[in-house]
């Protein structure tokens, strides 16, 4: 074998690893479940938010604050490559994991159920890539898309 083969393949032997290890690494709820409002904002640029006083907002639902949250994790459950990692409607505070459709890397979007009383409640969403510093907006396009398609009952 000449050492360009040899290359070829340790190369090739190493986005192999790569591409398992992106589908098969843990993935740590202390670490990614957190609430949307007061969570560290990362210094990448692959990851938005939509939270009252923010630049985008989710709308005013004329639910009560549980059955919001009902409400979204069944929405959330539905979505293709999605599961939840962490928290419940009960906790009024939800992480799930989104996988893209190729290669499966994972996106955390944590939800906090946020009440605002006399039966109404909103959402906050923060939505971030978990490997590299881009996403050519991916994350921002997610929660738009999410919060229009999202029609609680």
């Amino acid at each position: 074998m000449s050492k360009l083969s040899i290359a070829v393949i340790l190369f090739l032997g190493v986005v192999a690893g790569f591409l398992v290890w992106v589908r098969i690494a843990p993935s740590d709820p202390q670490r990614w479940h957190v609430d949307p409002q007061s969570a560290t904002r990362p210094r990448s640029q692959n990851w938005a938010i939509a939270a009252p006083g923010e630049k985008h907002e989710a709308p005013v639902y004329r639910l009560a604050a549980g059955d919001l949250a009902r409400a979204f994790d069944a929405f959330a459950a539905a979505r293709p490559r999605t599961m939840r990692l962490a928290g419940t409607p009960e906790d009024g505070l939800m992480t799930y994991i989104v996988r893209s459709a190729r290669i499966g890397y994972p996106d955390y979007v944590s939800v906090a159920i946020i009440d605002l009383g006399d039966g109404t409640s909103t959402l906050a969403l923060f939505s971030r890539s978990r490997f590299g510093h881009g996403d050519r907006g991916v994350n921002r396009r997610r929660l738009a898309r999410w919060l229009k398609d999202f029609a609680p009952a």
